[in-house]
């Protein structure tokens, strides 16, 4: 049996979805790090580094590892999941109405090489109501998600524009990703034939 050429360090139901989708086989193995932020760091640094801990948790010599984590930031301050439907709630407030970003990190790693970067997406979102809010969190689809949204689904409604990479905001961007795959001998073409 031939292994998958990549192992995905997350249990993301989301990025594997968009690795399936631009044809790159691949295994899971859940990465479990700690997401505590470091004092003074910014989010950007803060999103790179936790995709590098969930990638060199799992590396391994011989295997190209790809980890991601996308946070949420308004005001300069990272919006986690939310812990329950009240913070859901006060999360959509927050973030309608006005401009927010989304920072997807990415790693890669071989085991002896590593290689680390930071998406950013500008999401605006619509003027909506409290009772707006709370009808979204009792569909239950923003619970395990950064911001308490997800852009593929339901919470799309409420993206009025996007500036940057959509498939960031998802949880992976994919030009980034196809490239960093390329820049570690991944021959991304070849899983992507019909013959």
């Amino acid at each position: 049996m031939v292994r998958a050429p990549v192992v995905l360090a997350s249990a993301s139901p989301r990025r594997a979805a968009l690795l399936e989708q631009i044809g790159i086989p691949f295994e899971v193995i859940v990465a479990s790090v700690d997401e505590t932020e470091l004092p003074g760091e910014s989010p950007s640094a803060y999103v790179e580094r936790l995709a590098r801990a969930k990638a060199s948790a799992v590396a391994s010599p011989h295997r190209i590892t790809l980890a991601a984590d996308t946070i949420v930031v308004v005001d300069d301050v990272i919006i986690g999941k939310p812990r329950d439907q009240r913070s859901g709630i006060a999360m959509l407030m927050r973030l309608q109405g006005r401009s927010h970003w989304v920072l997807t990190g990415v790693c890669i790693s071989d085991g002896s090489t590593t290689r680390a970067l930071c998406v950013s997406t500008r999401v605006e979102f619509k003027q909506f109501d409290r009772e707006e809010a709370i009808a979204y969190v009792a569909t239950g689809e923003g619970e395990d998600k950064a911001g308490g949204y997800g852009i593929q689904g339901i919470g799309g409604i409420f993206a009025k524009t996007i500036e940057g990479s959509y498939s960031a905001v998802v949880g992976l961007p994919l030009t980034e990703t196809e490239e960093l795959l390329r820049e570690f001998g991944v021959d991304t073409w070849r899983y992507r034939s019909n013959g």
